[in-house]
């Protein structure tokens, strides 16, 4: 395993270029400045001997507690487009950890195409390191000016399914947004659960934003999400649904050409007001 210097310094190109697999980047992908904010990227040591690359947005100078985001990235990991996001989070006053969580199963960031991708590391990951990686990073902002009164979970795909399956398993978190997570599927030894099967555990409102038009997350699936939201717990049935009817899969990607402008900026416009509706 390379040492922990190298690895950041890998990580660090990481954020600051895009995937791969995600290529070619089309003229409407967004930068964030960074300008009266505090970046970084840094390692958390966890109890298997792996350093966690992580990647820090919040506000520069900031007196008092702040509300944390974990942000889980698409299959892609934590590339360019998901430090923009999480400084997008940091411009909004939240202190925002990305974690990079399949370096363990290989690098997402240069994998040539999404089915290699898809084969070589992402079907390799099991959901407990997931989660684990989530409490690790959870604790670290507790330690470093976070507000444990007000956390919250959000994630794009791959990170849209974590969201569901973090809130099934965190007590602490007062709320989560899933854009277009898969809610449904078959158990394996490594995702032994879906969303669907863990709406009785749900521990904080979900609101979940999915498109129409996805054809890997049919809107059927949306809806038996929604009747089973309404038999499980408190948080379950206080979790929400938005459909943009002519929305693609990633519709919030503004680097692919599934972006849908306005319907990402609805869509991150109910984020972060479900964010405060639920005190975080």
């Amino acid at each position: 395993m390379p040492t922990d210097n190298s690895t950041r310094r890998d990580f660090v190109a990481r954020t600051s270029s895009y995937a791969l697999a995600g290529l070619p980047i089309t003229a409407s992908a967004i930068n964030t400045p960074a300008t009266g904010l505090s970046t970084a990227e840094f390692m958390i040591a966890r109890p298997d001997g792996h350093a966690l690359p992580v990647y820090r947005a919040q506000p520069a100078g900031a007196r008092g507690k702040l509300p944390v985001v974990l942000l889980v990235s698409e299959i892609f990991g934590v590339h360019q487009h998901i430090a923009d996001v999480a400084r997008r989070f940091a411009q909004a006053g939240y202190l925002c950890l990305a974690p990079e969580l399949f370096e363990r199963q290989g690098d997402a960031h240069q994998q040539p195409d999404t089915q290699t991708l898809l084969s070589e590391v992402i079907a390799k990951v099991p959901d407990g390191q997931v989660l684990g990686d989530l409490d690790a990073c959870l604790d670290w902002a507790l330690a470093h000016g976070g507000d444990a009164k007000r956390v919250a979970v959000t994630g794009f795909c791959y990170g849209g399914r974590t969201t569901w399956l973090y809130a099934a398993h965190q007590a602490r978190l007062k709320a989560g947004v899933a854009w277009y997570g898969r809610l449904v599927g078959t158990a394996t030894p490594l995702q032994p659960a879906h969303p669907i099967d863990r709406v009785a555990e749900l521990k904080a409102p979900v609101l979940g934003l999915y498109g129409g038009l996805d054809t890997g997350i049919p809107v059927a699936s949306v809806a038996r999400m929604q009747e089973a939201l309404g038999t499980g717990s408190r948080a379950a049935q206080a979790s929400e649904f938005v459909l943009y009817r002519d929305a693609p899969h990633a519709f919030h990607a503004d680097y692919r050409p599934s972006y849908r402008a306005a319907d990402a900026q609805d869509a991150w416009a109910r984020c972060l007001a479900w964010f405060k509706r639920h005190g975080v």
